[in-house]
């Protein structure tokens, strides 16, 4: 391919304003971008203008199907797009935070993508109690794979199959010791991208797409000690409440923020025992979070 051409790819690794991007024949690309411009995830499906055979540049992004990204109090972090799942992965020991867990469901919900809890390490004692405070999200739906990634992953790939899958979860869970099950050879890729983008040696500081086969891909994240949902409105972070959803829209006032306000379908269905008392808990408090943002700008 001659430089200056233009070729279509995917961005299989993120790191600040440059990227990695795998043409259709695998050569992989250390591409930057126009300008200022840095709002690409891996996963996206770009255009780039070919430097030579190992450089180029981005020129522009296809539509996306999915986008899971979190935010904080100043800005919008990216973290993956056209996935199909996210895998969460939990464990008993460090141990994980539920409020965490809330975080991830709902932006996951959000972005219309299916989660999937993994509950790693569970042949530890500990993970009696993790199961049971996990009872919780299995209730509403959610679905549950208790998981012992030292000793296999067998169990896992069927869930993986056809999926673009994204790992998040705190650090500490297991995630890179999952992906090495999956993937033997994944710490020599995340080496060689480490060399590429020159980020050092080989830790999970950036998104890592890896190829499972030719239909399933998994991505692989930073380990996270908090998850923000700051870009969710109230009226959004309520119905990525799974459990609220029935009764969104019933409440006295059509713009109840499910707060302190008379008549709240919410209020109602947690005093019948339908929805739970922390996470009405949780949601109260992002919410009031989110709102106090806003009123800063």
């Amino acid at each position: 391919m001659n430089a200056d051409s233009t070729t279509e790819g995917l961005v299989v690794a993120a790191f600040g304003r440059r990227f990695l991007v795998e043409s259709a024949d695998g050569r992989i690309r250390d591409c930057v971008t126009r300008g200022k411009r840095n709002d690409y995830a891996c996963g996206d499906r770009v255009t780039i203008m070919v430097q030579d055979d190992s450089h180029g540049v981005i020129n522009s992004c296809a539509p996306r199907q999915t986008l899971l990204y979190r935010s904080d109090h100043w800005k919008q972090k990216l973290i993956a797009a056209n996935v199909t799942q996210m895998v969460m992965v939990v464990a008993p020991v460090p141990s994980f935070d539920l409020n965490v867990v809330d975080c991830c469901l709902a932006a996951a919900e959000h972005a219309g993508i299916q989660p999937l809890i993994v509950l790693n390490k569970a042949d530890l004692p500990e993970s009696a109690k993790s199961e049971t405070a996990l009872a919780l999200y299995t209730a509403m739906g959610y679905r549950l794979l208790k998981l012992v990634a030292t000793q296999g992953v067998d169990a896992l790939r069927p869930q993986l199959t056809g999926q673009r899958s994204v790992l998040v979860g705190e650090s500490g869970m297991g995630k890179s010791t999952i992906l090495n099950r999956l993937l033997p050879h994944a710490a020599a890729v995340t080496q060689d991208v480490s060399a590429a983008l020159g980020t050092g040696k080989h830790t999970t500081s950036h998104a890592r797409l890896h190829h499972l086969d030719n239909a399933s891909d998994i991505i692989d994240t930073p380990g996270v000690q908090a998850f923000g949902v700051h870009h969710l409105g109230v009226a959004d972070l309520a119905a990525a409440f799974v459990e609220f959803r029935p009764y969104l829209g019933q409440c006295r006032f059509r713009d109840c923020r499910h707060l302190e306000e008379p008549g709240c379908a919410l209020v109602a269905a947690h005093e019948a025992g339908a929805i739970t008392t922390r996470r009405l808990a949780a949601y109260r408090r992002l919410a009031a979070e989110n709102l106090r943002q806003q009123k800063k700008f």
